[in-house]
């Protein structure tokens, strides 16, 4: 797998992506009724296509050139010094084989102004905090301000960068 840039012609292979992960990693604690729901508004094609362009952002894939087997896309904010990391999803057939850790480092390349990741996870979902966790970052004492799928706040995890 390479990281690149992702374009419009990824977005189909992405929706797809999105969609089976979410199934996989939610269907259990939401039903795949609330996670069909989510997925259709969240990641629709429009929404995903809108991303492309948006301004000090970083949308990005992995791609073996066969299929895109992760995703992950980040803003910058606070004039660049703080970089939100709003998604980051590897297929389940392909989770734990460092695909998400090549787009989590090349996100983090992308803002070489920043000096800390933030990010917001599903209270429920164990792996992806495990994950985060053995990338150096540390849970806030702040609730997440997106909400998690439940309606509930998520949590915020935080790591800080070398400048």
């Amino acid at each position: 797998m390479f990281v690149r840039t992702a374009g419009e012609r990824d977005l189909g292979a992405i929706r797809a992506l999105l969609v089976e992960t979410w199934h996989a990693t939610y269907d259990a604690i939401y039903g795949s009724e609330r996670v069909t729901e989510i997925t259709g508004k969240w990641h629709s094609i429009e929404v995903l296509r809108s991303r492309l362009a948006k301004p000090n952002a970083e949308f990005l894939v992995a791609d073996d050139g066969k299929r895109i087997g992760g995703m992950a896309f980040a803003e910058s904010t606070d004039g660049g010094k703080l970089v939100t990391l709003k998604q980051l999803y590897v297929l389940p057939s392909l989770q734990g084989r460092g695909i998400g850790g090549m787009l989590l480092d090349e996100i983090i390349e992308s803002f070489p102004e920043a000096s800390a990741v933030s990010l917001e996870v599903e209270e429920q979902n164990a792996r992806a905090i495990a994950f985060y966790e053995a990338n150096g970052f540390v849970r806030s004492a702040q609730a997440g301000e997106q909400g998690g799928s439940s309606g509930k706040p998520t949590l915020v995890y935080r790591r800080a960068l070398a400048v």
